[in-house]
């Protein structure tokens, strides 16, 4: 008997040969399935398919503008057709066939707004918070509509508006620091403010925990774990924590030698003959800081639409040592922005200008706004327009 040849010996053993068919995919088709993976992926972790919108991960936005695409081309529901186990493709009626070209993560990134630079691969996303640190954002907990955001839109508007004023400041989150009730922080992308802490209990590593109620400033809120919160924060490149508003030490009461002046407030009061501002000429006041002499600052009041196109009287000036003058202006227009002067005038050019650091307050109550500058308590202040004075702003 002629030996066997290994196809016949596994053939006499029972064993099945099938030749492995080679797969007649392009290129272009597997890429497609590959993409349309990562769309069921998202639906099993998520329980529903990607959505659009500007508060939505970059990349569910990039998933819900694929998803789209693929619906409207007749050939790639065909072929994708055999891995649709979430029936997402048959949402939509096609629009037109054939693989488009344009349908690749290059163009449904631009579409998205985010452009490729010369140079660089944009299938890198490297703008783009990457996938792992996404879900470490995500560990913090599944978010939930905030029913009552009313309460809480305030509160978050208002630590958004002193941040951009300078009024407050975000700092590196430290590794596992502590988080406490009324503290605010920014964790993927978002303001996030603590509510509420529950009791404190010991986790199964006999570790301190609590149980958090955070609010976001996209009118959703989480039930999360405080060390939840903590390491997202710490994973988070982009996570901060917001400082408390708080002055400084804006300047000192007397320069020493190795003090260096940085600038001046000033105070004005406008010669402008509009009627608005002559009927009240006495309370109008414009409030400024300068690095450089007051007068130098006014000497083309006239021709200057921000200063109402007249001629300006200095009336209280106050020298400063070693300050951001950008943000002290920031704070003393915070503290006064309830008595804005709301007055439109045209400027040389006939073109409409509303003047901004104009205020209806008495001299007075800027002296005593800057002394409580000087002591550090003006963060807790806010002017009254009904009793023309400095009165203590609600607690949040």
């Amino acid at each position: 008997m002629d030996e066997l040849d290994d196809r016949e010996l596994l053939e006499a053993l029972g064993v099945s040969i099938e030749t492995k068919k080679v797969s007649a995919r392009t290129p272009q088709e597997e890429r497609i399935i590959a993409g349309f993976e990562d769309i069921l992926k998202f639906v099993d972790e998520h329980g529903r398919p990607p959505l659009h919108g500007d508060e939505r991960d970059i990349f569910e936005r990039l998933y819900a503008v694929r998803l789209d695409r693929l619906r409207e081309l007749p050939d790639c529901r065909a072929l994708l057709k055999e891995f649709d186990r979430h029936n997402l493709l048959e949402m939509l009626s096609p629009v037109h066939g054939g693989f488009a070209e344009d349908g690749d993560d290059s163009a449904l990134l631009e579409a998205l707004g985010v452009e490729k630079a010369n140079g660089v691969d944009i299938t890198r996303l490297t703008h783009v918070k990457p996938r792992d640190e996404v879900r470490a954002a995500e560990e913090i907990a599944n978010r939930t509509v905030c029913v009552d955001f009313a309460r809480f839109r305030p509160i978050l508007e208002q630590v958004k508006k002193e941040l951009d004023e300078g009024v407050r400041q975000t700092r590196r989150f430290q590794t596992m620091a502590e988080i406490k009730k009324g503290e605010f922080f920014i964790v993927g992308g978002q303001i996030a403010y603590v509510a509420e802490v529950g009791d404190e209990f010991r986790t199964e590593y006999d570790r301190r925990d609590s149980r958090l109620r955070v609010i976001y400033d996209n009118g959703t809120e989480s039930d999360v774990l405080l060390r939840s919160l903590q390491r997202a924060l710490h994973r988070d490149d982009a996570g901060r924590r917001i400082t408390d508003p708080s002055a400084g030490p804006l300047f000192g009461g007397d320069a020493d030698d190795e003090d260096l002046e940085s600038g001046t407030i000033y105070v004005l009061q406008s010669k402008s003959q509009h009627p608005d501002v002559a009927a009240h000429r006495e309370l109008i006041h414009k409030i400024g800081v300068t690095g450089g002499k007051v007068e130098t600052r006014v000497a083309n009041a006239a021709m200057d639409a921000t200063y109402l196109l007249a001629d300006v009287e200095v009336v209280a000036t106050y020298k400063l040592f070693n300050i951001n003058r950008t943000r002290l202006e920031n704070i003393l227009h915070r503290v006064f922005a309830p008595a804005q002067l709301d007055l439109t005038i045209e400027d040389r050019f006939g073109h409409p200008v509303k003047p901004r650091e104009w205020f209806l307050v008495p001299l007075p109550v800027i002296d005593q706004a800057v002394e409580k500058i000087r002591d550090g308590s003006i963060v807790d202040f806010q002017y009254d327009p009904s009793t023309a004075s400095l009165t203590r702003a609600k607690a949040a």
